[in-house]
């Protein structure tokens, strides 16, 4: 899979590159205010993205306004169990703007709200569920590289996903007589006491039974006994499992990323949804 180039600018993390045509502003250091607003805007001008997604804390988010940013979502709580995340977005051009799936993403957001908070789930006798380890790598980016066509970050690459192992990530999958029917992960960072339950894959053949749903459980249950405070995802908007899986699950809708990742050949509004653990 291509990707998009992740780079620091003072004690902050970006990434950007034609494969997304945005600048993502992954992690912000008030330090680097406000000098990081007129250097990632100079990068899209240069580079001609079309976008500019940053997530802040809510005491930056002035700084954002008076630069033409729009919130998109926001998440309580996010930074520490105390402050406010704000998801954020410039545009360069009006189409990435408009959603072309507008009515899609409607009839996503109007079944999640039929959806009631869903018990504890098992899986069957049969199935093993476990933390991978890095024995599984290969394996795991056999089975992303099946699912997705593209994806924002190199899953497909044993390598990445070993190095993010042994960085913040913990991936967690379902397997039956050693071969992975389903996978998920949570990108912690415990600076801020949050976690990103992403990356979630399940064979074709294995879809329809719940494996998703109890891989978020099992993840969500090891994110709060390591002291993490909110849990988050961004879930592709015109998915009905996903997002019904994190509206069964308890997880309180954020608001919508439109036209902004570059997932299974094209660019697609995403949906933010949180829980407070």
């Amino acid at each position: 899979m291509k990707i998009d180039q992740v780079e620091s600018f003072g004690h902050s993390v970006i990434q950007h590159g034609p494969f997304n045509d945005r600048v993502y502003l992954m992690k912000l250091d008030n330090d680097d205010l406000p000098e990081i607003i007129t250097h990632i805007h100079e990068l899209a001008g240069m580079r001609g993205y079309s976008k500019i997604f940053a997530k802040v804390p809510a005491s930056a988010r002035v700084h954002f306004e008076q630069n033409s940013y729009r919130t998109e979502a926001v998440i309580p709580n996010f930074y520490n169990g105390r402050e406010a995340g704000y998801f954020m977005a410039r545009y360069y051009h009006v189409d990435r703007m408009l959603d072309s799936d507008l009515d899609r993403v409607q009839a996503v957001l109007a079944a999640c709200g039929k959806e009631i908070w869903q018990q504890r789930q098992e899986i069957d006798r049969n199935l093993e569920y476990r933390l991978a380890t890095s024995h599984d790598c290969i394996e795991m980016s056999e089975l992303y590289r099946q699912i997705f066509k593209s994806y924002p970050f190199p899953i497909d690459d044993p390598e990445y996903l070993r190095r993010t192992m042994d960085e913040n990530v913990i991936y967690g999958g379902i397997w039956k007589d050693k071969k992975l029917l389903a996978l998920s992960s949570a990108e912690v960072d415990k600076k801020s006491m949050n976690a990103e339950m992403t990356d979630f894959a399940t064979h074709p053949d294995c879809r329809s039974r719940g494996l998703a749903g109890v891989l978020l459980q099992k993840l969500e249950k090891l994110m709060e006994e390591a002291g993490i405070k909110t849990c988050y995802t961004i879930a592709r908007a015109t998915s009905f499992g996903m997002n019904i899986t994190f509206a069964r699950n308890n997880y309180v809708f954020a608001g919508t990323l439109i036209n902004n990742t570059q997932i299974s050949g094209s660019l697609e509004s995403m949906n933010v949804w949180h829980k407070r653990i």
